[in-house]
């Protein structure tokens, strides 16, 4: 396949991810109830709300695989965008982007470890 065939198709697969991840989500935000009500009330399509957590958590990984073969595919692109737009300064700020997202991971597991 031609690269624009697997962008096309990395793309609607990353779109029909995102929506998948969107409705389980909004499914078990507002549809199935949590805490300790009744039991039977936590089913829904004939899984259980914790059984829809890990729909939930495996669409989101699948969506992050997706995500790292978009960025991969389109990295000349992102390349050619930053230096127009940073110019000599584009590393510098691709670097600066990295260690931001690095901090902002370590902050959420920082997060959850207190949690």
């Amino acid at each position: 396949m031609k690269k624009n065939n697997w962008k096309y198709f990395i793309d609607t697969l990353l779109f029909v991810d995102f929506c998948s991840v969107m409705v389980v989500g909004l499914l078990m935000a507002f549809i199935i109830p949590g805490g300790s009500r009744g039991e039977a009330s936590r089913y829904f399509l004939g899984l259980h709300r914790h059984e829809w957590g890990n729909v939930h958590l495996f669409l989101a990984i699948t969506l992050i695989g997706l995500l790292v073969i978009h960025v991969w595919l389109n990295w000349p692109w992102i390349l050619h965008a930053v230096k127009t737009g940073f110019g000599d300064n584009w590393q510098k700020f691709l670097m600066i982007l990295a260690g931001a997202w690095i901090a902002v991971l370590i902050a959420g597991w920082l997060f959850a470890l207190v949690n």
